[in-house]
C-alpha cells in the first residue's frame, strides 16, 4: 500500500517538458525518413537510447531528494483599489542550476487564470519574485497553492512542488490612500488655495483668557470679579472649540452600486471617508460615521482618540451596498436622535436626476438647520465623455443630447442645494478623496461650523 501511494505521488508530480515532445517528434520524423534512407536506421536506436538515458538521469537528479522549497509572503491586509505586493521566496538546495516555472493560484475575485512566471536559480541559492495585485472589492481573499515546476538544464522533464495551500488575506478600505494624503493635515498647506489664516473669536464654552474690555466686546462676557479686582472692565474671551464633531454619512443604497473603473461608488466613498477621518483626527477634531440605506447599518459616535481610526476602519470594512432605495427620513431621525451637538456632516450619496434630489430635499434641509451639511455626489464620467464626443449620425446626436441633459441636471442639483444653504461637492469618483479633504479644510479654516 505504501508503495502504491509513493508511486501515485511520483507520477502525479512528474511532468514532461515541451522540449521532450520536440525531441520525440524529431526522432519520429527521422524514423520516417529511414524508410527512404535505411542506412540511418541503426543509429536512430542509439539516439533513442541516449534520449531515454537523459530523461531517466534528469528524473533521478530531481527526485533523489526534496531539495527545493518555496514560500508565499502576504501582507497582513490588502488595501482596496491599490497595488498590493505579494512576494514569493524560493530556495534551491540542488547541486545544479534549475529552471523554475511558477503558477500561483490567485483568489477567485481577480478572475486571473494566466499567472505564469519563470526564472533560473543557481545551485545552493535563494531567490525572490514580487508581483502586485489590485483588488476592487472588500472582503476575504483566499489564495490556493504555489505550484512550482522544477527542471534541470536539459528541460526534458519537470517535477512539481506545491506549497502554501489556502492562505487568506482581508481587503480593507484604502489605508494606502489614507497615508498618501497625510500631508494635507499640515496647517500651512491650505494657504496654497489663497485662503487667509483667520483667528476667529467665538462664543463657545472653551475659555481662552481674561482681557480688558474694548468697545465692541460682548457685554454679556463681562467678568465682574476680575473687574472688581483690577478696577477696569474685564471680559472673558472664548475661542472656537478645537475638537469639533465631524461625521461621514454613507449611503449604502442601490445608487451606490454603480461601478467606475472597476470600483463601486460605495468603495470610493469608503476610501474617501477613511482618508478624511484620518485628516480630521490630525486636525484635533472628533470623527464618527454612519452608514444607512433602508435601515441604519453602522453608527459610531464622534471621538477624538487616535485609536478611534481603527474602529472606523473595521466598521467601514463591513459595509456593503443594498439593492434598495435609501430612507433619508430615517437618516434625519437618526441624526436628530444621536447627534445632539452641532457637527459637520459629510453625506456621500448620488443623484442621477433632479427629481430624485427633490424627493429627499426636505430631509436634507431639516438636517442642515442644525448641522453643517455637505452633500457629496458624483459626476457620471461615462456620460460626460459621451457628451463631449463629436457626433456624426442622428443616433449619436440623440445620445449626446441625453448625456448633456444629465450633465446639466447635475449642475442644477448643485444650484438647488446651495440655494437652501447646503454645501455641495460634485466630483468625479477618482477625485473624490482630494476634493472632500480640501472642502473640509476650507470649511474649517473659514470657521463655518
Amino acid at each position: 500500500m505504501k508503495f502504491l501511494k509513493t508511486s501515485f505521488r511520483f507520477f502525479k508530480s512528474l511532468y514532461l517538458h515541451e522540449r521532450f515532445f520536440y525531441v520525440l517528434f524529431g526522432v519520429a520524423l527521422l524514423f520516417l525518413i529511414s524508410f527512404w534512407v535505411p542506412m540511418i536506421y541503426p543509429y536512430l536506436w542509439l539516439v533513442v537510447f541516449v534520449f531515454a538515458l537523459l530523461v531517466f538521469s534528469e528524473i533521478i537528479a530531481l527526485y533523489k531528494k526534496d531539495r527545493f522549497s518555496a514560500q508565499r509572503n502576504l501582507p497582513e491586509k490588502f488595501s482596496n483599489s491599490d497595488a498590493n505586493p505579494v512576494r514569493l521566496f524560493f530556495e534551491n538546495q540542488y547541486p545544479f542550476k534549475i529552471h523554475l516555472e511558477v503558477i500561483d493560484e490567485l483568489p477567485v475575485q481577480f478572475q486571473k487564470r494566466d499567472f505564469f512566471h519563470q526564472q533560473e536559480i543557481p545551485q545552493k541559492t535563494n531567490a525572490t519574485f514580487e508581483y502586485s495585485l489590485r483588488p476592487v472589492e472588500r472582503g476575504e481573499y483566499f489564495f490556493g497553492k504555489v505550484n512550482c515546476y522544477v527542471s534541470t538544464r536539459l528541460k526534458l522533464v519537470k517535477r512539481r512542488f506545491q506549497f502554501a495551500d489556502r492562505q487568506m488575506v482581508k481587503v480593507f478600505p484604502s489605508f494606502v490612500q489614507m497615508k498618501k494624503y497625510d500631508f494635507l493635515s499640515i496647517d500651512n498647506r491650505i494657504s496654497q488655495q489663497g485662503l487667509k489664516k483667520i483667528r476667529r473669536i467665538g462664543h463657545t464654552m472653551e475659555f481662552e483668557q481674561i482681557k480688558d474690555y474694548v468697545v465692541g466686546d460682548d457685554v454679556r462676557t463681562l467678568n465682574w470679579k476680575a473687574t472688581a479686582k483690577h478696577g477696569n472692565l474685564m471680559v472673558n474671551q472664548f475661542q472656537d472649540e478645537k475638537a469639533q464633531p465631524v461625521y461621514s454619512l454613507i449611503d449604502t443604497g442601490r445608487v451606490m452600486k454603480m461601478p467606475f473603473e472597476g470600483l463601486k461608488l460605495l468603495d470610493y466613498a469608503i476610501n474617501s471617508s477613511l482618508a478624511f477621518s484620518n485628516i480630521a483626527l490630525k486636525k484635533n477634531d472628533k470623527v464618527g460615521m454612519l452608514a444607512f440605506s433602508n435601515k441604519i447599518d453602522q453608527f459610531l459616535s464622534a471621538n477624538g482618540k487616535k485609536s478611534h481610526l481603527n474602529q472606523i476602519l473595521n466598521a467601514l470594512y463591513k459595509i456593503d451596498t443594498r439593492f434598495l432605495d435609501s430612507d433619508f427620513g430615517l437618516l434625519h431621525a437618526q441624526v436628530k436622535r444621536q447627534i445632539s451637538q452641532r457637527s459637520l456632516l459629510l453625506l456621500y450619496t448620488n443623484f442621477e436626476h433632479i427629481s430624485s434630489l427633490q424627493r429627499q430635499l426636505p430631509y436634507l434641509r431639516a438636517v442642515a438647520k442644525k448641522h453643517m451639511l455637505v452633500v457629496i455626489f458624483f459626476e457620471n464620467t461615462e456620460l460626460k465623455k459621451l457628451a463631449e464626443n463629436k457626433s456624426e449620425s442622428i443616433p449619436e446626436i440623440y445620445e449626446q443630447t441625453i448625456a448633456s441633459q444629465f450633465s446639466y441636471d447635475k449642475k442644477m442639483m448643485v444650484n438647488e442645494l446651495q440655494k437652501h444653504g447646503i454645501q455641495t461637492i460634485l466630483t468625479e469618483p477618482k477625485n473624490l478623496t482630494i476634493n472632500t479633504i480640501n472642502k473640509y479644510l476650507e470649511i474649517k479654516k473659514r470657521g463655518m461650523f
